[in-house]
């Protein structure tokens, strides 16, 4: 199993969603950086599951810093977050029963039935809460050098929110709401739609836009560490993402190139596109344009209607009610999931052109 992501700072996550504690090790990090203790909680309270559209597990998600913080800033060691489990109800899951969708069948087979099943073990959206907590720090110091990240919910099924307006504005509000969508009748719209989905025991999915403000020219490392390469690599690591896709992405298929291509225009000394088809990257590189990237979360696989499935100890076709506690949806609360891998990715690659010593100047 690899659970390590990075070049210039890099991640181990550990942890399964039913053990002792969960966590994340940052190590790259130079000293002299402030850690914003109150950034850190405020960010985890955003992925934490509120009334009837998350799962009934209420987890308090007070993080630890074990190593690598001294007297209120990193010392350039390692740093180490640990968060423990406190309300976990391990005999709602059966192994013998796989579940649809989720890893339960492939870890079986992978790790030959050692795998920690309770909650999904290592695959369990449980682990975004360390990731959440390293993403605080990013977030906060690309936010001190200018380059600010969002995301709204663009879409859930046909509901749909209004486009990026005023960027800087509309960042600012979707990293201040509890339920990232801009148009206020939409809100509530999506919100009553994933209560009634509840109801009838199923769940629903979603499309995160998210934009990447102020970013300098020049990020991105071709082929193999592209700008998009790298971003969809940590977006990818996300349970339920199943799709990411840059600028107009999947629609360019229904234009030609004298519709979508960017042209160039400068205004008093600046250089700019007039159009942002290509959402801020050309050649793998950041192009100063603001970065439009949507990240597809699939409706979550935990439902309560009755499904088929296979029972592993006798090899027999059988059928699953799940019990316990589920998400109807989920991606109200991955979008702070979402800006913290995009920030952790941000890190990494700046880090390769300016030196790690760039975060704290």
């Amino acid at each position: 199993m690899k659970s390590s992501i990075g070049k210039n700072v890099t991640l181990t996550l550990y942890g399964e969603s039913h053990g002792p504690a969960i966590g994340i090790i940052i190590d790259g990090l130079p000293a002299g950086i402030a850690i914003d203790h109150d950034f850190i909680l405020n960010k985890l309270e955003k992925r934490k599951a509120k009334g009837k559209i998350s799962t009934q597990r209420h987890e308090a998600d007070e993080f630890k810093i074990i190593s690598g913080v001294f007297n209120g800033f990193t010392c350039g060691t390692p740093l180490h977050i640990m968060i423990e489990n406190t309300s976990t109800r391990s005999h709602d899951y059966h192994p013998e029963l796989i579940r649809p969708s989720h890893a339960d069948y492939v870890a079986h087979m992978k790790y030959h039935g050692f795998e920690d099943y309770r909650g999904g073990g290592h695959f369990s959206g449980r682990l975004t809460a360390p990731i959440v907590a390293a993403g605080a720090i990013a977030l906060d110091i690309l936010k001190k050098k200018g380059i600010l990240i969002g995301t709204h919910i663009a879409q859930c099924q046909d509901l749909k929110d209004r486009n990026w307006q005023d960027l800087e504005k509309d960042i600012e509000t979707c990293n201040s709401l509890e339920f990232s969508v801009l148009d206020e009748k939409v809100r509530q719209d999506m919100i009553d739609h994933i209560e009634k989905t509840a109801l009838e025991k199923d769940s629903v999915g979603g499309i995160l836009e998210s934009c990447i403000l102020h970013l300098p020219i020049g990020i991105g490392e071709p082929f193999f560490h592209s700008l998009e390469s790298q971003l969809s690599a940590y977006l990818f690591s996300i349970p339920a993402v199943k799709g990411v896709e840059f600028g107009l992405g999947f629609d360019f298929v229904h234009y030609k190139g004298s519709e979508v291509n960017d042209a160039w225009q400068i205004d008093h000394g600046i250089i700019s596109t007039m159009s942002n088809h290509n959402g801020g990257i050309n050649g793998g590189i950041s192009n100063g344009m603001p970065i439009i990237i949507k990240t597809i979360i699939k409706p979550t696989a935990s439902i309560f209607k009755t499904q088929h499935t296979v029972n592993l100890k006798t090899m027999e076709n059988d059928e699953l009610t799940l019990q316990g506690r589920h998400d109807p949806a989920i991606f109200h609360r991955a979008r702070v999931v979402v800006d913290s891998m995009i920030a952790l990715a941000l890190l990494d690659l700046c880090a390769e052109k300016y030196g790690t010593d760039w975060m704290r100047l």
